[in-house]
Order: structure tokens, then sequence, then C-alpha cells
């Protein structure tokens, strides 16, 4: 694996940092070399939410990320504000249920998901963001969706126990979207 930066943005209350979390667990779980740097606005909920995570086989300098190879956008405002950061080559996935918005770029891969739309009409309104972390997870080839449920495992507290067949199912159905 080559170092892959990704960019996780939206609003408050999307899971933003959870899922940024979940990423970078799951490079720990895979002996990578991690980097995890949340971000969010003093609103918390609705207020502006993004994180960086940085995955690598190679010790990882700075946990900033100016250039990301994967942008996740959750809402319209954190795609008009990352979508010219992404390399050229790199992937951006839209929450089209959220999102108009076309993205004019050819230079890059760009996955649109009705997140939010399919999370809803599953029950499971909250979880939006593990529907993208699944897409991701099944269209990067830098990733893999093995060893999901260990990492959710892990990450969802014993009080919630309920939450880990919830975002195991979400995971599956971003990894099963076309």
């Amino acid at each position: 694996m080559k170092t892959t930066q990704i960019l996780i943005a939206g609003f408050g209350g999307q899971g933003i940092l959870f899922a940024g979390k979940f990423l970078a667990y799951k490079g720990l779980t895979e002996e990578l070399q991690v980097s995890w740097l949340p971000s969010y606005g003093p609103e918390m909920r609705g207020g502006t939410a993004n994180c960086n995570v940085i995955l690598s086989d190679t010790p990882v300098g700075s946990p900033i990320i100016t250039q990301p190879d994967v942008l996740i956008a959750m809402n319209l405002p954190s795609l008009q504000k990352y979508v010219d950061t992404v390399v050229s080559g790199g992937q951006i996935y839209v929450d089209s249920a959220l999102i108009d918005e076309k993205v004019a770029r050819e230079d890059v891969e760009v996955f649109y998901i009705p997140a939010t739309q399919i999370a809803k009409s599953e029950g499971i309104a909250t979880l939006a963001n593990m529907i993208m972390i699944g897409h991701l997870l099944e269209n990067n080839p830098q990733l893999s969706f093995d060893g999901t449920e260990e990492v959710v495992k892990k990450l969802v507290p014993p009080a919630k126990a309920a939450l880990v067949e919830l975002n195991l199912k979400a995971l599956t159905l971003g990894k099963e979207y076309k």
C-alpha cells in the first residue's frame, strides 16, 4: 500500500469523526502507520466537521492533509470547499441524497451514493456515514472490506452493543451499492 490520505467532511452529527476513527482503527488492525486528525466547529451538531485520516506503510510525518487522495463529502459546503484540493487521479465520494451538484472535474473518479436516503429507508438514519465508508472500502484499490466486523466491535462501546449489527448493515449496504 502506498500512503492514502482521506478527508471526510460534512456537518456535526453526521458521524464524520466516527467514520474517520473507523478508518484509522482499521488501518491499525492492518498494521499500517496511521494518523487521525478530527476538526469540528464549536457548535458540534450542525456545525462544520472534518477528519483527516492517513494510512501508510511508512511513518506519517504530518497529520495535516492539503491534497487528499480521497474526499468523502457529506454536504454541499464540504464538496464546494474541498473538491479542488483532491489530487488528480483521486476519488470523490458524494452523498447524493444531500448534494445535487455534480463534480465538474474530469481528472478524478467520482461516486454518487444517496447514503442519507438509503440509511433512512433502511431504518438506520444516523448511519449514512458508514454507508459511505462501505462504498469507499469496496471501491478504493488501496483499502479492503476485510476485517470490518472486528473494527466495529472494537469501536462500539458495550453499552451500545445493538449498534454493532446496525453499523455492519450500513457498511454492507455501502459495499453493495451500485
